[in-house]
């Protein structure tokens, strides 16, 4: 039973060291990691790639000298050689992703579209629903503004911007609201619904259509990304001599078969 590292007084031997990550529940990130370091094993960067990660890295990690890089490795005990692949793995796991799902971008962006348009609307929240519906015939009969019964009545944080939500993903609301803003056309005054505990007042301002732009195509990209991983990490089975150290089931293990999506 080797001794791997000293914290304090505590020996911990290469025995320990599963237990541990079970322990401190950093067994599912370990795996997580080694699912994709296999897929991206064979891909590779150009030497101009590599030195432009290498100085990345070092900017994130505040070297600016060979001394403070020795010192650095020291510390972490990691080599010269390990350092370039630590250094050039985001761009390793950019270039899985575009081989993977570049070409599915358009077809998955058209199946989920609905759900990344934003949208502007108003809020009013009561808690009594008589308040609530005689300030809905306020605004139907165009007696007060929306904003000017937001700030004098509304009990949630919105009545800080006279009742102006986002622009923000039209998912991000409560799903009850999210479906009523989903129906809305622009300008549309929704009656009170009860939304315990309150009653809600809204107000549809604006639709943005979601577009294929970068930002999206990258989200996308990250979505589907990580979507695989969960699926790779679905796969993964705990050995039977470590599943003592475990009370109930899990989905880790150490031993692997990722298949590209």
């Amino acid at each position: 039973m080797a001794s791997v590292l000293q914290v304090g007084h505590q020996i911990v031997s290469n025995t320990d060291i599963i237990p541990l990550l079970i322990r401190y529940q950093l067994l599912p990130q370990l795996c997580r990691e080694l699912v994709i370091d296999q897929a991206i094993a064979s891909i590779e960067c150009s030497a101009e790639e590599a030195e432009h990660a290498l100085r990345q890295f070092y900017v994130a990690q505040r070297i600016t000298n060979d001394a403070e890089r020795q010192a650095w490795l020291t510390q972490t005990r990691i080599s010269a050689d390990q350092l370039q692949s630590l250094a050039t793995r985001p761009i390793r796991i950019e270039k899985f992703k575009q081989a993977n799902w570049s070409g599915k971008l358009e077809s998955h962006f058209l199946s989920c579209k609905s759900q990344l348009n934003q949208v502007v609307y108003s809020l009013l929240r009561i808690a009594e629903f008589e308040t609530a519906q005689e300030l809905y015939f306020r605004l139907q009969a165009g007696e007060q503004t929306f904003a000017d019964l937001a700030r004098q009545y509304s009990q949630g944080p919105e009545a800080e911007t006279g009742g102006l939500v986002g622009p923000v993903p039209i998912t991000q609301p409560h799903p009850t609201i999210s479906q009523q803003l989903a129906r809305c056309q622009p300008g549309q005054l929704l009656p009170p619904m009860h939304i315990q505990p309150w009653f809600v007042i809204l107000r549809l301002e604006k639709l943005i259509s979601a577009q294929l732009d970068e930002p999206t195509r990258q989200k996308l990209l990250d979505n589907l990304f990580e979507a695989w991983v969960q699926e790779q990490l679905a796969q993964v089975q705990l050995s039977e001599s470590l599943s003592e150290l475990v009370p109930e089931p899990v989905s880790e293990s150490l031993s692997f078969s990722p298949n590209h999506a």
